[in-house]
């Protein structure tokens, strides 16, 4: 049994969608920097835009490509009419990994260090 793709119908399609896509984003990141007062410049914030599509640059099923569309398109949506906070868009910015574990006394003392 296979399964009818979300929205495309073919790989070129899917990527014309995940080019509007960015390039929607793209052009609205000086209106984000400047609404939400960024402390990141607009270079920074495309570059980090750049990287988040770069994460998924291997997908190469189209029902997951036209699911990561719609998300994308949400986000951009919920961005723009500010139904986000200044905190939820920073959090684009942190890194990934999460924050790193302080070396205090009790860490120390609760890993038998101390």
């Amino acid at each position: 049994m296979t399964r009818k793709p979300t929205s495309s119908q073919s790989v070129p399609e899917a990527r014309r969608r995940v080019l509007g896509l960015y390039r929607a984003w793209y052009r609205d990141i000086p209106y984000i920097c400047e609404t939400f007062t960024l402390p990141v410049g607009i270079s920074q914030a495309r570059g980090k835009l750049r990287e988040m599509f770069n994460r998924n640059k291997d997908v190469k099923d189209i029902r997951v490509v036209d699911m990561l569309v719609v998300k994308g398109k949400m986000e951009l949506e919920e961005t723009h009419e500010i139904w986000k906070q200044k905190t939820h868009v920073m959090r684009y910015f942190e890194d990934p990994s999460g924050p790193k574990a302080d070396k205090d006394f009790m860490t120390r003392f609760m890993q038998g260090l101390d």
